[in-house]
């Protein structure tokens, strides 16, 4: 019996490959004849040959016997576009590079850099001691270098707005402006050295000279220190030809620290520039000025006005002398002429009051304690801000 059942199965399963061998042929003879009638290139798209090659490898090699809806050599072409296709997309699902440090290193190498000054040598010994070994020096480096914080040398100095916050209680600038004045000798340079404290805006001037020479620039030193010698911690100054030595060496005696900005950077001592700038358009480029005494006069009654009556905007709207906080007798002595010296401005669009003029002369006997030196041209005259 068992000899009997083998040959039988093995006569079914004869006839059934024999059977599946006339289905193949004939589908064969008439997929020819519809390849007859179209044309003789047929474009596949992206989706119809992944489906084609989805089911020939099921295949075998006798797929290249069966396709002709394109050359073998082809159908070869587009198995290996699959396969490479199929890797990219692993490849680019993969991360690239080695992990990234963990979140709570890296908050915890910026608080070491910002609450002290070590180096990148420094964090990473600390770390180290916290049993942190996962990171290098260059690791450090990088992670301070994407929060923005440089390096231990350049990180003690800080910034220039820094510099001047941390010092404004303290800080003055100071700078020249000049004025053409109409003289016998016909149009003369004017020069005005100012002072102008950084917090309060509070304005100091000198009286306007045609001869800025070392002896006067020296002398307007002495003057402005003899007031405020002991207010000041740090100056600001340009590289102006006209500061000589002696000039800093009278803020030097004070305890005071010259600062001088970079070299063609206007913008670093952008509080001189800018008042120089209100000076100008708000009250000298309305005039003819005649003579020194007249811009005397003129720079006199703005840096009243600027002192007692002009609000600014970074002090919160606030005068200077608010800022300060004066004394309120002196205050109340000074603020009647500053108010004239507003309407004078509105009514007429220029400064003709003498009130301050006539008030500064009472206080002649200070001025002759400030030591001036002999031969100069003319008084030197404070404004109304201590």
């Amino acid at each position: 019996m068992t000899r009997l059942f083998h040959p039988l199965l093995f006569w079914i399963a004869r006839s059934t490959e024999s059977e599946l061998t006339k289905y193949l042929q004939f589908l064969k003879e008439e997929n020819q004849l519809l390849r007859a009638r179209l044309p003789k290139q047929i474009r596949t798209t992206p989706a119809e040959r992944a489906r084609l090659v989805r089911f020939g490898l099921e295949v075998g090699d006798a797929i290249f016997d069966l396709v002709t809806i394109v050359r073998p050599g082809t159908f070869r072409r587009w198995i290996g576009e699959q396969h490479n296709s199929c890797q990219r997309q692993v490849v680019a699902q993969r991360p690239i590079g080695r992990p990234r440090t963990a979140e709570s290193i890296r908050q915890l190498v910026v608080q070491l850099a910002r609450e002290n000054t070590w180096g990148y040598t420094r964090i990473l010994g600390e770390l180290r001691k916290l049993g942190i070994n996962s990171i290098s020096r260059a690791t450090v480096r990088n992670i301070l270098k994407e929060h923005g914080i440089n390096p231990a040398p350049e990180r003690d100095h800080g910034t220039w707005s820094q510099f001047l916050k941390m010092h404004a209680d303290t800080l003055w600038a100071c700078d020249f402006f000049s004025m053409p004045v109409c003289t016998l000798r016909g149009i003369v340079p004017y020069f005005v050295l100012f002072f102008i404290h950084l917090k309060s805006r509070g304005v100091w001037v000198s009286s306007a000279t045609a001869h800025p020479d070392r002896r006067w620039s020296t002398q307007q030193a002495r003057n402005f220190c003899f007031e405020h010698g002991d207010a000041i911690t740090h100056l600001i100054r340009d590289h102006d030809s006209k500061f000589t030595r002696s000039f800093d060496e009278v803020f030097n005696s004070q305890q005071a620290k010259v600062v001088l900005p970079t070299v063609r950077s206007p913008a670093l001592n952008g509080y001189a520039e800018r008042w120089v700038r209100s000076v100008k358009h708000e009250c000298l480029n309305h005039f003819v000025i005649l003579g020194g005494r007249h811009l005397n006069h003129l720079v006199d009654e703005y840096a009243a006005f600027y002192n007692q009556c002009r609000p600014h905007s970074g002090r919160g709207a606030s005068t200077a002398v608010e800022s300060r906080a004066v004394s309120s007798r002196r205050y109340c002595l000074q603020r009647q002429p500053a108010r004239r010296i507003a309407e004078a401005l509105l009514s007429t669009g220029g400064l003709r009051s003498s009130a301050v003029r006539n008030q500064r002369n009472t206080n002649g006997d200070r001025k002759q304690c400030t030591g001036f030196l002999n031969g100069s041209e003319s008084t030197n005259r404070q404004s109304s801000f201590s």
